[in-house]
C-alpha cells in the first residue's frame, strides 16, 4: 500500500463522518419542527454508508462512501397541545421522531471516528516527511 492510498482511505472516512455530523446537526435543529414544506412533522434522517473496495497488489483495501441519506419513517410522539396551530381535531400534535439523547451519542461517535481518521492522516504525513528527510 502506498502512502497516498492510505491517505485516501482516511480522507474518505473523514468525508463520510462530516456528512454524518451535518445530518445529525440537522436532526437536532429540527427536533421541535412540527410543520415542514412537505407537510407534517420533520422526519429524522439517517446516513447510510457503504464500503468502497479497490485492489492493491498485496491486499484488498477499502474506503467508505455515503450511499444515501434516508428518512426514518417511525412515527413521532403525539403530544396534547390544543392551542398549537398544527394540532389535529382532538388537540394532538405529532412531534418529530428525533431523540436528542440518541442524536448526541451518534454525534460523539461520528466526532471520534473523524478524529481517528484525522490522527491517521497526520501519522501518514509525518511518515512522508521522515521519508523525505532520509534523502538529505
Amino acid at each position: 500500500m502506498d502512502l497516498f492510498t492510505a491517505m485516501d482511505i482516511s480522507a474518505s472516512g473523514m468525508r463520510a463522518q462530516r456528512t454524518v455530523m451535518n445530518v445529525i446537526a440537522g436532526n437536532i435543529a429540527n427536533a421541535r419542527t412540527t410543520r415542514t414544506p412537505e407537510g407534517g412533522p420533520y422526519q429524522r434522517r439517517n446516513v447510510i454508508l457503504r464500503e468502497r473496495t479497490f485492489a492493491d497488489e498485496l491486499s484488498a483495501l477499502s474506503a467508505v462512501d455515503v450511499e444515501e441519506i434516508r428518512q426514518d419513517s417511525t412515527p413521532g410522539e403525539r403530544v396534547y397541545e390544543p392551542g398549537n396551530p398544527d394540532a389535529d381535531e382532538n388537540g394532538y400534535v405529532t412531534m418529530p421522531n428525533v431523540n436528542l439523547m440518541e442524536e448526541m451519542v451518534n454525534m460523539m461517535n461520528a466526532a471520534r471516528a473523524f478524529e481517528a481518521n484525522s490522527v491517521a492522516v497526520k501519522a501518514q504525513k509525518d511518515m512522508a516527511i521522515k521519508a523525505l528527510q532520509i534523502g538529505r
